[in-house]
């Protein structure tokens, strides 16, 4: 049997986490290490891989109860390989380090069980439900996997240089980065796109770190639903753009 399609074989490295191509992920498991993959995201996988669809600890549910968000997460244990992909996303994998690593919990495909992380607010000046103002903050030494539309762009940000960043195309950032969430001024202008421009809520990010945007303001929807009204519109709410595509968040 020929083929083209045999050029797209697997690669070979020794790498616990290796890029297939732009928007597939390998992952190594030795028996020693679990990860932790959102939920739907395998594609395949080799070797004796059990996969556990209701791992939970005690923080994650309490952290949905508080913040009425929560990111699905499989634990992925045994000897083998598994091939990670969400709709042909960009995957980017980082390293976390004493730094820390904030993220939107939208854009998390994969990481290391041995990680901690928990849910945090992003100040703004309304208090909306569901307008993105609750974030994924990772710690500790390990690696996560990242989702992205397109190819992204990492923004550095210094004490006289400070980014400013629309809220729904944000991946993440530095964790000690000072960060505040500002829309119009109006309280109609929460639930408007600023002006006639097409723009909403947006981050501000100052200090010393960095910023990662993509470059589209929404994911390609998960079953996407129509109708819903403003909130749905505009990214608020669990049928808008983050209510799509599972942007939700609990901590360990």
């Amino acid at each position: 049997m020929q083929s083209p399609l045999f050029a797209f074989t697997e690669a070979q490295t020794q790498d616990r986490y290796a890029l297939q191509n732009p928007q597939l992920l390998r992952v190594a498991l030795s028996g020693h290490e679990d990860v932790l993959a959102r939920k739907g995201s395998m594609v395949a996988y080799q070797g004796l891989i059990e996969f556990d669809g209701e791992y939970q600890t005690p923080g994650q549910r309490s952290a949905r109860g508080r913040t009425g968000e929560g990111l699905d997460l499989m634990r992925c244990s045994g000897q083998g390989t598994v091939y990670l992909a969400n709709l042909a996303q960009h995957i980017h994998v980082m390293d976390v380090d004493h730094d820390g690593l904030t993220v939107d919990s939208s854009y998390v495909l994969a990481l290391d069980s041995t990680l901690h992380w928990e849910a945090i607010a992003v100040d703004s000046q309304y208090g909306i439900s569901g307008s993105g103002k609750y974030n994924l903050n990772i710690s500790g030494q390990g690696k996560v996997a990242l989702m992205t539309s397109g190819e992204p762009l990492m923004l550095q940000v210094t004490p006289d240089k400070y980014v400013n960043a629309d809220a729904d195309a944000i991946v993440a950032w530095s964790s000690s980065l000072r960060v505040q969430m500002q829309a119009q001024t109006h309280s109609s202008g929460v639930w408007r796109r600023r002006g006639n421009t097409g723009e909403g809520w947006e981050l501000s990010f100052l200090g010393q770190g960095y910023a990662l945007v993509q470059p589209s303001e929404l994911l390609p929807p998960q079953n996407a639903v129509t109708g819903g009204g403003m909130a749905a519109q505009f990214g608020m709410g669990q049928q808008g753009a983050r209510g799509q595509n599972q942007g939700n968040i609990f901590s360990n």
